[in-house]
């Protein structure tokens, strides 16, 4: 099975590198344009079915890329709740006890008033199995997944392995897995531009 793994277009908060987990943020302008661009470039792969994320950002993506299929939504791939960092960026926290207890954790302790990582992956890790699951019974091997960065991030190190942060990647950028049918990931490679 081949899942094709897209992180959203850019939103505003993205472009001022703020924490965007539960704000329902829509794609910005620039964010559009790079994907029209990404789509023009033949940057994304064919695919019989697509997944998302219920966030707006995810299916905005997911419409420009994919505009004849119909979304499948899974609620666990919705972004980390970043609880009293949210909609702020480094620059606003810095000085921020809370904010400097974290960045020194590794980034491993719970959001102050929100998710707590290891929660985050597992709820991820188990709407990608959930989804495995429904693609088996449809029989489709080719997916794409319009989600976001901490889901892809979640996905690849809790399944293929390696670092959270190893598989950290643009907006509208992503990678081909090469899955198996039990939803392990044998191997991937990033997307690449068919210029």
């Amino acid at each position: 099975m081949k899942i094709v793994l897209i992180r959203h277009g850019a939103t505003a908060g993205n472009i001022k590198k703020r924490y965007i987990g539960i704000t329902d943020e829509d794609l910005c302008a620039s964010g559009i344009e790079s994907i029209h661009n990404n789509i023009k470039a033949g940057y994304y792969q064919g695919v019989q079915a697509v997944y998302v994320s219920p966030m707006k950002r995810c299916r905005q993506t997911a419409e420009l890329i994919y505009p004849e299929y119909k979304q499948h939504i899974v609620p666990d791939f919705r972004e980390c709740d970043f609880g009293i960092f949210e909609g702020k960026n480094y620059k606003e926290l810095s000085g921020n006890e809370q904010y400097q207890r974290w960045i020194d954790s590794n980034a491993t302790i719970p959001f102050p008033q929100g998710e707590d990582v290891a929660d985050f992956k597992k709820r991820s890790v188990k709407g990608w199995y959930d989804m495995i699951k429904q693609c088996r019974l449809l029989n489709y091997s080719d997916i794409a997944c319009v989600i976001h960065g901490g889901t892809i991030m979640s996905v690849m190190s809790e399944i293929y392995g390696g670092g959270y942060y190893d598989y950290h990647c643009g907006n509208g950028d992503g990678y081909i897995c090469d899955v198996a049918l039990d939803g392990s990931i044998n191997n991937y490679t990033e997307l690449l531009r068919c210029e």
